[in-house]
């Protein structure tokens, strides 16, 4: 999607932890490589003379190529790579409820890049821990709403569904669900759900049916199995 038609929404680069935007010369990938006894991805610097490409990266043609990237990608820059992303992107969007601390938000934002989801909102604090996100947010649009009912009228305005991934009494299981192609699902905080704000503008929320006894789902492992539900139904 592009970056924005609408003034009233706030589109940019995820800010780090620090408020600050990513340093592009910083490969987190790489970095985490680095640590003693890991196991050394992707290639080496390609011997020249290169191809004549401007999808590819002269910094990464000249000292290899180490992201945690499809190999079909390998050599090429993040902006070459988000272009080709963009050609195929799925119509689903995810929304995550930012209302305190979570570790859990970049884990989330991977699987989105995993499955190349159409955008990423993030509702309420602008600041969030980028680490479990292993730099996959560099590939995807990120919007940020102050709150439920700006997300809300992005998804009224825009043709979309809010739906919920909760386990309130009224909710249905899943498996149950055919869900809209013009989905936006939405994930609460790993303690507390989906907020009284966030569940009042959803027109349906829809829990993940669990056996054991445990209450709830790690609410990055109930994002990855929804939204490849979405994928199963729209994609596959």
């Amino acid at each position: 999607m592009s970056e924005t038609e609408d003034a009233a929404l706030d589109i940019q680069p995820a800010a780090g932890p620090d408020g600050m935007m990513d340093d592009p010369a910083f490969d987190e990938d790489a970095a985490y490589q680095r640590r003693p006894g890991a196991r050394i991805i992707g290639v080496g610097p390609m011997a020249r003379p290169w191809p004549e490409d401007p999808r590819l990266d002269p910094q990464l043609l000249e000292h290899g190529d180490h992201r945690n990237i499809l190999d079909r990608y390998r050599y090429w820059s993040v902006e070459a790579i988000r272009q080709d992303l963009d050609t195929h992107r799925s119509r689903l969007h995810i929304a995550i409820e930012n209302l305190e601390h979570d570790l859990n938000i970049g884990s989330i934002v991977r699987s989105g890049n995993a499955f190349n989801v159409g955008g990423v909102h993030i509702v309420g604090r602008r600041r969030w821990n980028k680490r479990g996100a292993m730099v996959t947010d560099r590939y995807v649009d990120v919007y940020y709403h102050p709150d439920a009912r700006d997300l809300a009228n992005w998804a009224t305005e825009n043709g979309y569904q809010l739906v919920a991934i909760d386990n309130p009494e009224h909710s249905t299981r899943l498996e149950d669900t055919k869900l809209p192609e013009n989905c936006l699902l939405v994930f609460g905080q790993e303690s507390a759900g989906i907020s009284e704000e966030m569940a009042a503008v959803c027109g349906a929320a829809v829990r993940i049916e669990q056996y054991g006894s445990t209450r709830s789902l790690n609410v990055a492992a109930a994002a990855a199995i929804a939204i490849h539900w979405w994928i199963s139904q729209w994609r596959a």
